[in-house]
């Protein structure tokens, strides 16, 4: 079943509070999430988890995809142009 978007922003909402070391914020647990076409354009998900997430024709573009796990994830046809994939763990995503 796809996310519906305000999940994914109160997520966001909490995994940029961790970020921030506030109280109430949780790192961004989006393993196996069904994000077909999602707009995540500019989203902050440092270090997140999108471990098998389908991300197929996502808007990842400036996104900050820093350190997050996007280890078997389903990317085919996702927009990740401007996206920051330094250290990601690819490994066994589909490009």
């Amino acid at each position: 079943m796809q996310m519906n978007i305000s999940k994914i922003r109160e997520i966001l909402s909490k995994h940029q509070k961790w970020l921030n070391d506030e109280a109430d914020g949780e790192r961004a647990d989006l393993s196996g999430a069904d994000l077909r076409a999602a707009d995540l354009s500019r989203a902050n998900l440092r270090g997140a988890n999108l471990r098998a997430a389908d991300l197929s024709r996502a808007d990842l573009s400036g996104a900050n995809l820093r350190g997050a796990n996007l280890s078997e994830a389903n990317l085919r046809g996702a927009d990740l142009s401007g996206a920051d994939l330094s250290r990601a763990d690819l490994s066994g995503a589909d490009l």
